[in-house]
């Protein structure tokens, strides 16, 4: 195609004005500077758009076809032109696809609050989440298959971005009926005659690979779920024990349908970070999204439970002094906090 937008932009300012003089002064150009262009467009067609009629310009059939083109591109350009510029003064406005994978299965039930709050300030922006990434999130980041995993102690890789989220704690969670309910953790000699429910893989597991592994225990049966309730279930059932996410058991922790001992003496802490390729032309919204996982982190949503639980092993504690040793055998169990 030949003809330019200025060509259209011509036709348009002749057939509203009716005149080359007014149409120059809307397009800011000299008559002969107009002459001169309107000459090219109906050279490059072939064909006359406008007769001089009783001193008015007016439009002949081929000139109204063209001019009904023109109106359409010409309305069009502006919208398209009006829509960046908004979205470039309000990055609210942007449209988008954030592509979401975790690291870890408990971490979905800590993101739906957050994705609905960050949608609120960007209804445009929709989430695809990948689960089938979880096991791979680093890959799949490098691979562009995704947009932001949630890691948990990521290694270091110059091509990707990591911003600190949160930090939480892995505890053992039991049955009440379980022997080693009482303790207030547990040693890894204690899971040599357990069954041992695990996440998927157990390649990747912090308790094996951080704790059992290195003090050469092995359980007597490991059981993989990636459901965080099925595993809590079996736990209840004292079908087997589990390493989670404080936070992912907090409310059976503070019922009591479950109880939680630390992972050894000093405990077991992970940190997680949201983690995306340092790329400068990754959408505005990207960086947004990550400031409000950073902004809200999953500790912000339960620190009621952390009191709860240091009041209850406290008053344990309280109670092992005044009582006999030949009665504690009998004291019921509580759920144990941590720090």
């Amino acid at each position: 195609m030949n003809l330019e937008i200025r060509h259209l932009k011509l036709i348009a300012a002749i057939a509203d004005t009716g005149s080359m003089t007014r149409a120059g002064n809307r397009l800011h150009l000299t008559q002969s500077a107009l002459s001169h262009q309107l000459r090219d467009a109906e050279e490059t067609l072939g064909s006359r758009l406008f007769v001089r009629q009783r001193g008015k310009m007016t439009l002949t059939a081929a000139g109204e076809r063209l001019l009904r083109s023109a109106r359409t591109v010409i309305e069009e350009l502006d919208r398209a032109e009006k829509e960046i510029r908004d979205t470039n003064g309000n990055v609210n406005a942007e449209r988008g696809l954030i592509r979401l994978s975790t690291e870890c299965y408990t971490v979905y039930h800590w993101l739906p609050p957050r994705l609905k709050m960050f949608q609120q300030k960007f209804p445009s922006v929709e989430f695809q989440l990948v689960v089938e990434a979880t096991d791979y999130p680093y890959e799949s980041l490098l691979n562009g298959e995704l947009d932001v995993a949630i890691v948990c102690n990521p290694p270091r890789n110059r091509r990707i971005r990591y911003t600190p989220l949160f930090e939480d704690e892995m505890v053992v969670i039991v049955s009440p009926e379980h022997r080693l309910a009482h303790k207030e953790y547990a040693e890894p000699e204690d899971f040599a005659d357990e069954t041992l429910l695990l996440f998927p893989p157990k390649s990747d597991s912090s308790l094996l690979n951080e704790v059992l592994t290195p003090a050469g225990i092995a359980p007597r049966r490991i059981q993989e779920l990636t459901l965080t309730e099925a595993i809590i279930d079996l736990v209840r059932g004292n079908l087997g024990v589990a390493a989670v996410a404080r936070w992912a058991a907090a409310p059976q922790l503070a019922s009591g349908a479950v109880v939680g001992l630390r992972l050894t003496a000093g405990g077991l802490r992970r940190n997680w970070a949201a983690a995306q390729l340092r790329d400068k032309s990754a959408p505005a919204y990207l960086d947004e999204f990550v400031k409000v996982l950073a902004q809200l982190p999953l500790t912000a949503c339960v620190p009621d439970f952390e009191k709860m639980e240091l009041k209850k092993y406290r008053t344990m504690r309280t109670r092992r002094r005044n009582v006999a040793p030949a009665n504690r055998v009998g004291e019921p169990p509580v759920a144990i906090g941590s720090r």
